[in-house]
């Protein structure tokens, strides 16, 4: 069976369409087929065919994504349910999950020929919405999952975990990320960085009006409810799905049994990319004569 990569672009960025056009033509010239995932604004770039609705994402073997860590989240959505890789091309700003730049284009299709790439098991979070003791809504957040306000007002709300009331809090609200996510919201919100493959998740208020407000390492496998006592709040799934709130309402946060598969070229470790990424001062470091 003949080999095939699916391209998912960012259409607003032309620097993404003239780069998908360039590597599905070294792609092909490699013997691999190349398709596109049609945009949600139906948008689709000329000489690339375009994915039919008929074709399984278990056809293709490697999503490759070009654009930000925006574009990533979004292509998680397509291949959450199987496991196939994504594989991010960086045209945004800092991108954690889209780690190569645009000009390794000959580089990754040299490497996606070869199957030179090595994969990661990333967690995901679950959430089921209950109102009037009833589940009404669910979902899920590769990243993170927000429980926020809507309007400038503070909301109110209550922190169990296990079982056990820990905090109530007057906020702007509560995060709950991943090891992935740790460096995205989590972290701008002042959360510590955890390392993939680290079993934990962060727990942090977001500019809460306590004595205790710090951010929290807690384990995957806790449950954590969050009573919800305001009406303007929201729950905001990797910052791309909102679910509105009311008072009364009760998020319960859980890890899910699925996992995205994400696809790296380079062989190095996160501690490396976190250097490269946020420029770290490493200047002196004597670990490599010793």
């Amino acid at each position: 069976m003949k080999r095939q990569v699916l391209l998912v672009v960012n259409p607003t960025r032309e620097e993404a369409r003239s780069g998908a056009l360039s590597l599905a033509q070294q792609l092909k010239s490699r013997d691999i087929s190349v398709f596109q995932a049609l945009s949600t604004e139906g948008d689709h770039i000329a000489g690339i065919p375009v994915r039919e609705n008929s074709v399984s994402i278990n056809d293709f073997e490697l999503v490759i994504v070009l654009g930000g860590d925006g574009t990533m989240l979004r292509s998680a959505e397509m291949v959450r349910s199987s496991n196939v890789p994504l594989l991010g091309v960086n045209l945004g700003h800092v991108g954690f999950l889209a780690e190569i730049e645009k000009n390794s284009l000959d580089e990754i299709a040299d490497q996606v020929a070869a199957k030179n790439f090595t994969v990661e098991s990333r967690m995901v979070l679950s959430f089921a919405h209950n109102r009037a003791g009833k589940i009404i809504s669910t979902g899920w957040a590769l990243n993170d999952l927000v429980i926020e306000k809507q309007n400038p007002r503070m909301i109110e709300v209550f922190l169990e975990i296990d079982g056990r009331p820990l905090s109530k809090w007057g906020c702007d609200g509560v995060l709950c990320a991943t090891p992935t996510g740790s460096t995205a919201y989590a972290f701008s919100a002042g959360g510590p960085v955890l390392w993939p493959e680290v079993s934990a998740l962060v727990l942090l208020p977001l500019a809460a009006h306590a004595l205790f407000s710090r951010p929290m390492v807690v384990s995957p496998d806790c449950e954590i409810v969050i009573d919800v006592s305001s009406q303007n709040a929201q729950i905001s799934s990797d910052g791309l799905r909102q679910t509105d709130l009311i008072a009364g309402d009760r998020i319960v946060l859980t890890r899910d049994a699925s996992k995205i598969q994400l696809a790296y070229i380079a062989n190095g470790k996160f501690t490396d990319r976190l250097v490269a990424k946020f420029k770290l001062p490493i200047e002196g470091w004597r670990g490599e004569s010793s």
